[in-house]
């Protein structure tokens, strides 16, 4: 039903340009990082508002600015590769006086022909498909408003309807601070989302004064200019007050946050992932689960993270940018990172407890990876081991290779990384330090506590060590008296 709605607002009605109010301070927030920038599921609000826009086939988005301009639109610029094919332009609000004389800065880059969407930088869960209904309400020539029904509408816009019926006629939209005791008593509340004929919009706002209780241009005023033009104001009512909910403190960001992760969890759930505990769950990116996946409590996904068939997470870890192919199990309480570059966990892979996957990090099937051990920029082939308290980086692994506790690779000299390659069957003793650039020869043994400078032989066992050497009779330093 959504995507038939989607289709037909796109290609039947006028099209659609979104204004996004982002010029405000948010002093309530007590930060010098400008508030649509804070990080909602590991993303900047208005990075929300920009996908949601993207969502809506939007030809045009304008984005008003104001405080902490320069960073927030070097944030948009910095993903205008993600939201192409959509334009992005910017205009300035300074100084800030009310939400009319915001959007009166937008009226230079909006065309007649569109039907106009104005969001907010700081409301970043509403639905793209609740957006098309709105906009399919205004139909290229209504004011079509998205409002809300609350139990505690304190410091929302009251929506005033003709007589006593609650779905009669909108008349006009009283702000908190100018509403009567009676005005004030009505729980249907503005949302502060709209969807407006531009035509119609660049009319209205040369029609907007400051004379009100904060003195200040509202953008709400112009529907009574409409209901006076005899143009039709429609709303459209949800029940979903997540959607409409901004962010003005961090108690609010905070609780909006859990209210966004709940929203995946239930996501998660529907496509079968059986997860221990929704509540206790962080998605920051994107999160793609085949069948029967399992994910344990306190789990943090970020960026781009992709789980095999049969895949199982356990307790409190960390993944981001990974591929976990199916079957692999990741033990509690592991971290793995591919930050740019990405990881790749093989099939029936074993990875933790207490493991560290970093950039680069490959894993063939059947790999084992133990308690403590890290590995970064390395491969390892079928079947390779590395159980315990081992470090790996740039190195080549081959297949059943069995890497002992307490051996590391030695890939810097200071100056430059240097990689390890090691042959099938290669077995590395305990405490072992292997500098490269070396090599080790297939099926080869190195002894325990060796340090290996030099390409060793395949099937050859190498020890280099110093010699073992016991003294009769020793006796410790004894501490001195104090005098």
């Amino acid at each position: 039903m959504t995507s038939a709605l989607t289709q037909e607002v796109a290609t039947a009605g006028p099209p659609i340009d979104v204004v996004i109010m982002a010029a405000g301070k948010g002093t309530r927030m007590k930060s010098r990082l400008p508030k649509v920038l804070h990080q909602l599921a590991g993303r900047a609000l208005l990075a929300h508002v920009l996908d949601t826009a993207k969502a809506l086939q939007a030809r045009n988005v304008v984005v008003i600015t104001g405080h902490g301009a320069i960073e927030v639109e070097a944030h948009c610029e910095s993903n205008a590769g993600v939201l192409a094919p959509l334009t992005l332009n910017f205009v300035r609000q300074e100084p800030q006086l009310g939400t009319g004389h915001a959007v009166q800065q937008a009226l230079p880059k909006l065309a007649d022909d569109g039907v106009v969407v104005v969001l907010s930088g700081d409301v970043p869960l509403t639905r793209p498909a609740t957006l098309f209904h709105l906009i399919s309400a205004s139909a290229g020539q209504h004011l079509a408003l998205l409002t809300l029904e609350m139990t505690d509408p304190t410091g929302y816009g009251r929506i005033v309807r003709a007589g006593e019926q609650a779905n009669g006629p909108v008349q006009s939209i009283v702000e908190q601070k100018d509403a009567s005791l009676d005005e004030r008593s009505i729980t249907e509340i503005y949302s502060g989302i709209m969807a407006v004929p531009a035509v119609h919009l660049k009319r209205w706002l040369a029609r907007l004064d400051n004379r009100n209780a904060q003195g200040e241009f509202y953008l709400t005023d112009i529907v009574k200019f409409a209901v006076a033009d005899g143009v039709a104001v429609v709303a459209h009512k949800i029940d979903d007050a997540v959607q409409v909910a901004g962010v003005n403190s961090p108690v609010q960001l905070a609780e909006l946050e859990r209210a966004q992760q709940l929203r995946q969890a239930h996501r998660l759930m529907e496509e079968g992932v059986r997860l221990a505990d929704p509540g206790r769950l962080d998605v920051r990116g994107d999160l793609l689960c085949a069948q029967d996946v399992s994910i344990d409590v306190n789990c943090v996904f970020m960026g781009k993270v992709n789980l095999g068939e049969g895949v199982s997470i356990g307790a409190h870890c960390v993944i981001a940018n990974a591929v976990i192919e199916a079957g692999a199990v990741i033990h509690p309480f592991t971290h793995i990172d591919g930050e740019n570059v990405g990881v790749t966990v093989g099939k029936g892979a074993l990875v933790g407890p207490f493991a560290r996957l970093r950039p680069g990090a490959t894993l063939g099937a059947q790999v084992h990876i133990g308690n403590f051990v890290e590995v970064k920029n390395s491969t390892l082939a079928a079947g390779a081991k590395a159980n315990h308290l081992a470090y790996l980086g740039d190195a080549t692994v081959g297949e059943r290779v069995n890497y002992g506790a307490g051996s590391i690779t030695a890939n810097y000299d200071g100056a430059n990384k240097h990689r390890t390659t090691i042959g099938a069957d290669v077995h590395v003793g305990s405490n072992c330090v292997l500098v490269a650039p070396v090599t080790l020869g297939e099926g080869g043994t190195i002894g325990g506590g060796s340090t290996i400078t030099k390409d060793t032989p395949a099937g050859a066992l190498t020890v280099a060590r110093g010699k073992q050497v016991s003294i009769a009779n020793w006796s410790r330093p004894k501490k001195t008296p104090k005098v």
